[in-house]
């Protein structure tokens, strides 16, 4: 835009100097607004091409608020993002390598009552994570979270194994590097999230005691944390166990353990003041900056008799909203862990930290279709349990990943957003 300079010299009538100074004014803030939108929104939310998927269509939906995880299974026989023989990174949640005969279970996505999920871009999610560290923090369901997004992301690039350079237990440790993005994807194992060791005079096994401090939280990931800018959090199935609770170093009650000289309480208790450690925790370290999402609750669909008694889930179909309603122990567990959610999100404003939902609970409880049964370890291990509690890759996991692109995006247009509002004021 090109002005006359001697519109502004001092002979002109004072108000038209006003109208064009204001005119300019706006023009510069119109075009200081425009331009950082335009390269947000370009990189983030390219226009159409012919190498975008069909999905990108519709993305206009990502900056509106829709609740994703209210919604119903729907058939999709394109079928899943990558198979057994396109990533080499699946290891026991690998159904198909190791025999599973059905194929129906991978074709099904996610279809929210509101708006549209898209399919999930690795392209945009790495570029989104640029230069950053996301954590996978609980038991081994994150860590099968984990090689779903480590499978969706190897389409574009392949990782490198870094985590003998950061643990010495490299099974339940991991950590890779996409090294195109100098991005860095970890898991860091942690089934209570709280201080814990064996109670059991008979050992350790699959339902043996244990003892949890529930005010001090697991260094095994507290000490890494600080470091990480995406913090993806769990934890469910381990708290059904015998348990012992310790506060402040004194018992206060124990789950499941059977002692007259110790206080019974629910496994709620134990569950709640875990979330609320692990929770204070990430509030009260000084470097922490990231952004923390609570992964709700992933049922497990044991039939036929409980884990350790035969049962197992033979099914190969989702259930319908109609058949299946989130209610009794699955729906006050995951209700147990949002209203701690919703207290560190109060917490977290006052230091700037964010704590999202990722309400995986109610999708899940209608696929009891997804679990590795028994194909989902080596045929030469010794184990007998069937695993319905673990998801198999590819599955109906996949989808978490696409609820937390989702939710990356949405947050990154929300941040985007505050940031332009300041400048503007």
């Amino acid at each position: 835009m090109i002005f006359n300079g001697n519109e502004f010299s001092t002979g002109m009538n004072s108000q038209h100097s006003t109208s064009k100074k204001s005119l300019l004014l706006v023009s510069s803030l119109v075009f200081l607004t425009i331009i950082p939108f335009y390269l947000f929104s370009t990189s983030l939310f390219p226009l159409p091409s012919p190498e975008n998927d069909a999905s990108d269509l519709r993305n206009k939906e990502i900056v509106k608020d829709c609740d994703i995880f209210s919604g119903k299974w729907i058939p999709y026989p394109d079928g899943p993002y990558y198979t057994d023989a396109t990533c080499d990174l699946i290891d026991q949640h690998n159904c198909m390598k190791l025999g599973r005969p059905d194929t129906e279970f991978m074709k099904w996505r996610w279809r929210p009552d509101e708006c549209e999920l898209p399919l999930f871009n690795a392209k945009r999610f790495l570029e989104l994570v640029r230069g950053k560290k996301m954590a996978f923090v609980g038991d081994s369901v994150g860590r099968n979270q984990m090689q779903s997004l480590l499978c969706l992301l190897a389409s574009v690039t392949h990782p490198e194994d870094i985590s003998h350079r950061y643990a010495v237990d490299t099974k339940y440790f991991k950590r890779w590097f996409f090294a195109d993005y100098r991005f860095t994807l970890a898991t860091l194992w942690s089934p209570f999230l709280v201080k814990s060791r064996d109670a059991d005079p008979n050992g350790h096994s699959l339902n043996s005691m244990m003892s949890l401090h529930l005010d001090q939280a697991d260094e095994a990931w507290a000490s890494e944390i600080q470091n990480f800018d995406y913090v993806i959090i769990s934890g469910g199935q381990w708290f059904f166990r015998p348990l012992i609770y310790y506060m402040n170093g004194q018992i206060v009650g124990c789950h499941n353990c059977h002692m007259d000289n110790i206080t019974a309480v629910t496994n709620y208790f134990g569950y709640r003041m875990a979330f609320r450690t692990a929770f204070k925790t990430l509030q009260s370290l000084k470097n922490y900056k990231g952004i923390t999402f609570l992964r709700t609750f992933s049922p497990s669909h044991f039939e036929n008799g409980p884990w350790n008694e035969g049962g197992n889930c033979i099914r190969t179909m989702p259930f319908t909203t109609e058949e299946m309603k989130l209610a009794g122990y699955e729906l006050e567990t995951y209700l147990t862990q949002v209203e701690e959610l919703r207290k560190a999100q109060e917490k977290g404003r006052k230091r700037g930290l964010k704590f999202e939902l990722l309400a995986t609970t109610e999708a899940m409880l209608l696929r009891p279709d997804g679990h590795p049964n028994q194909y989902g370890r080596s045929p030469h291990s010794n184990e007998t349990v069937a695993d319905c509690v673990h998801w198999c890759l590819p599955g109906p996991i996949d989808t978490w990943n696409e609820f937390l692109l989702y939710m990356m995006r949405r947050e990154a247009w929300r941040s985007f957003n505050e940031s332009l509002q300041r400048n503007i004021t």
